[in-house]
């Protein structure tokens, strides 16, 4: 299998991290792409022009985090990440719903602010994306007994919409009023799938 990546990219992250987590990393190879630059070829595999890319040994492609993460957590017979079915199964997918949501709008503000030009920068609309990550850090501090379960997508999701958080947006001090959720993080963050894809560089 064969991931077009970006080694920035927090949806990127969320797919490495799982793929260590559930022992599978050592069947996928990367190349490193930017969907950005009009010499890239990414949409001849996927439409939407985006990282991640899954190519199979098929020549099949699947994209998104999502569903690239769904599948990987098929090929392995330990206890899955999305669970099968039941309480649990909803309460990760809520959480992991609410990581996504977090990293669109903070994606959102990286565009807002690093690729727009400067004179067309529209403050109201980063702000408001800013309130929407303010809000889910807040349900998230609230929701720490959740967190703390055994191993999902959800925690994974979180982890990685935070450590983003950090790494593009170093000022937001979320962690001032949150204590739960940043000791949660802070015990997180040490877990070797989250060191080996630990975003080092701008993109």
């Amino acid at each position: 299998m064969l991931l077009r990546y970006s080694p920035t990219s927090p949806y990127v992250r969320k797919v490495t991290v799982a793929a260590e987590e559930i022992g599978l990393a050592d069947r996928m190879a990367w190349e490193r792409t930017n969907p950005w630059v009009p010499e890239s070829d990414i949409d001849s595999q996927n439409p939407l022009g985006k990282i991640p890319t899954l190519v199979l040994e098929s020549g099949e492609t699947l994209y998104e985090s999502d569903l690239i993460c769904e599948y990987l957590d098929s090929l392995h017979a330990g206890e899955k990440l999305f669970p099968p079915e039941g309480e649990r199964r909803w309460q990760a997918l809520k959480l992991h719903a609410l990581a996504d949501g977090m990293l669109d709008s903070l994606v959102h503000r990286v565009v807002e602010n690093n690729r727009r030009p400067a004179e067309l920068f529209w403050a109201d609309w980063d702000a408001y994306q800013q309130r929407k990550v303010d809000r889910g850090l807040d349900a998230l501090e609230q929701s720490t007994d959740r967190l703390e379960e055994r191993l999902t997508i959800g925690q994974i999701g979180v982890a990685c919409a935070l450590g983003f958080l950090d790494f593009r947006f170093p000022s937001v001090a979320w962690r001032e009023t949150r204590p739960r959720l940043t000791a949660w993080y802070d015990a997180f963050a040490k877990r070797p799938s989250m060191h080996k894809t630990v975003p080092r560089q701008a993109a």
